[in-house]
């Protein structure tokens, strides 16, 4: 039986964003990585989240450092080209004393929106009130939101397998998704001078599903033992007698997922 996870939209931008998917792929992986199955079943883990942008939108967000964030919201010129259309500046007070400010900048003379549109539009996709708990932390709204089913909570995780350098650590959350209307929200902590970019098709976090239920581990039996034991001999030997020889001359066996395809039904 399949569980049913209810998905709804980014309260500021419904409908906009593409539909969180899974993806067992990471382009930037060496090839060899892509014959190693159990690799690409913790990159599918869940589904890759999208912020709520349209096509020919994008943006940009730096931690400046000593407490100031700038976002930068582009939009797509007819000929190709990203144009800068309005950055907001957020500047949080010193020693948490005072209120946070944010700066408003068009880079067009005779902007076509007000400053209070633009904070708006900015706060679709980023949650001020988040910003430097800790410092340096920035936290990036999703497209979608989630529903789990009785007793099942989400997890919000950076993107599994992205191993290129530098990698913005996140600060990992379960939420109770089943009663808490929870909106997506990617917690990635910055150093000074660092950012992250937000493009249509760029995902920014992932999401997997757990059940809450308590677990209880205990020490196998020796006959327990003796059967993994077993177990293991046989899938090494067998692995060893099926080997596969790719066209780039990589040798590797197939037997794991011949045999994890054959458990599913």
């Amino acid at each position: 039986m399949r569980m049913e996870v209810r998905l709804f939209s980014n309260s500021s931008r419904p409908g906009v964003g593409l539909k969180p998917r899974r993806e067992s792929q990471r382009p930037l992986l060496p090839q060899h990585a892509r014959h190693c199955p159990v690799l690409e079943a913790g990159s599918a883990l869940g589904f890759l989240v999208y912020p709520p942008l349209e096509p020919n939108e994008s943006f940009h967000i730096e931690y400046q450092g000593d407490g100031r964030y700038q976002f930068i919201y582009c939009l797509s010129t007819p000929g190709g080209k990203w144009e800068a259309i309005f950055s907001v500046t957020v500047v949080l007070p010193v020693g948490s004393i005072g209120m946070m400010k944010e700066e408003v900048a068009f880079m067009n003379r005779q902007p076509s929106i007000s400053r209070e549109t633009a904070v708006s539009i900015a706060r679709a996709f980023i949650v001020p009130e988040d910003l430097g708990t800790p410092p340096g932390a920035i936290s990036l709204r999703g497209a979608t939101n989630f529903q789990t089913p009785a007793g099942w909570d989400t997890v919000y995780t950076p993107i599994f397998n992205m191993i290129e350098r530098p990698v913005a650590p996140m600060l990992v959350v379960r939420v109770e998704t089943d009663w808490y209307p929870h909106e997506t929200e990617f917690r990635y902590v910055l150093q000074p001078g660092e950012g992250i970019p937000g493009a249509y098709n760029l995902p920014i976090g992932q999401v997997f599903f757990v059940p809450r239920e308590e677990i209880t581990v205990r020490d196998c039996s020796e006959e327990e033992l003796a059967a993994i034991r077993r177990s293991r001999e046989e899938y090494f030997r067998e692995k060893a007698a099926l080997k596969v020889m790719t066209p780039y001359g990589l040798q590797y066996s197939p037997h794991y997922l011949r045999q994890s395809r054959s458990q599913k039904p």
